[in-house]
């Protein structure tokens, strides 16, 4: 069993605890959420609650969450936009509201159970749970994904990731004008001292987390950016753009009540840079833009 503690702040009082909730944890369906509630495996202040619940500022929420875990993961042919392949890797253009690996409200509807049914090369040293998985990305995520089909190629890639050989690259569409052309956040990030599926920028128990950015286009309310993380720490491009006040749009935990219809936050790893891990050579790839997100840059375009 497993036990999460959370005190609402005073921005988050007056929502549903099963939307708090489903924005908190990322790999948590909202379904899940609700058959947690239901189960009484979610208390507010010590009571069981209603899906509907409101919460309030200073409520205490406890979760628990049974560890029992499923024997083996099941391959489900799930469609994968896959822009490169050989034998050593595969690189994927991640859909947003894709978890990567299996967790609990999404056992067989992830990219481990869609690669499990599309080969079965993948590299076996994050074990069952994470075959092939070099990296993450967040569920509401999109872009450029690298998969290990063997496990020389799985630590070797992870070396690049450890030694910050990686060049990664992302889109994000910001709420707000940025007054910088180019700029670089230097900001430390821990976990959220209350919230603990949430980060935040801290001074202490925190970790050294490096951004750098430059304007891409502007529009009337809004800022389009290229952003290389220096260091990969969790929610980094979002909490550092929220700290700075300019979250990106769509990201309801980091406080972005602008979503421009999105159903997501509006951020995609649009460009990756390594060395190959056969060859030694450096490779680049690009993920082109999901759908929602191209639809809003043209709307904007067109309002500007």
């Amino acid at each position: 069993m497993k036990e999460y503690n959370l005190k609402v702040d005073k921005s988050e009082a007056g929502k549903r605890v099963d939307k708090f909730l489903a924005s908190q944890f990322d790999d948590f369906s909202r379904n899940y959420i609700q058959k947690l509630i239901e189960d009484s495996k979610i208390k507010v202040n010590s009571n069981p609650v209603q899906n509907s619940y409101l919460i309030k500022e200073a409520d205490e929420i406890k979760v628990i969450i049974d560890k029992a875990k499923k024997s083996s993961i099941k391959a489900v042919d799930i469609e994968l936009d896959i822009i490169y392949e050989d034998q050593d890797i595969i690189i994927i253009n991640k859909d947003a509201d894709m978890v990567v690996h299996p967790a609990p409200g999404h056992y067989d509807d992830t990219i481990v159970n869609a690669l499990l049914a599309y080969t079965n090369d993948l590299s076996a040293i994050n074990g069952v749970k994470r075959p092939g998985i070099v990296h993450r990305l967040d569920k509401d995520t999109s872009g450029l994904l690298l998969v290990a089909k063997n496990d020389k190629s799985h630590k070797e890639l992870s070396r690049q990731f450890k030694k910050r050989e990686v060049d990664k690259y992302y889109l994000a569409l910001l709420k707000g004008i940025l007054p910088y052309k180019t700029g670089k956040i230097d900001a430390p990030i821990g976990r959220h001292p209350n919230q603990r599926k949430k980060m935040a920028v801290r001074k202490r128990k925190s970790k050294k987390a490096v951004s750098r950015f430059k304007i891409l286009e502007s529009f009337k309310n809004h800022t389009l950016v290229e952003v290389k993380i220096e260091t990969g720490r969790t929610h980094q491009i979002r909490v550092h753009f929220a700290y700075l006040g300019y979250p990106v749009v769509g990201d309801q935990k980091y406080g972005s009540k602008d979503s421009l219809g999105a159903k997501r936050q509006l951020l995609h790893a649009k460009r990756l840079l390594f060395k190959h891990p056969s060859t030694g050579k450096k490779v680049e790839f690009e993920a082109e833009l999901k759908a929602d997100f191209k639809d809003i840059l043209t709307k904007l375009r067109k309002d500007n």
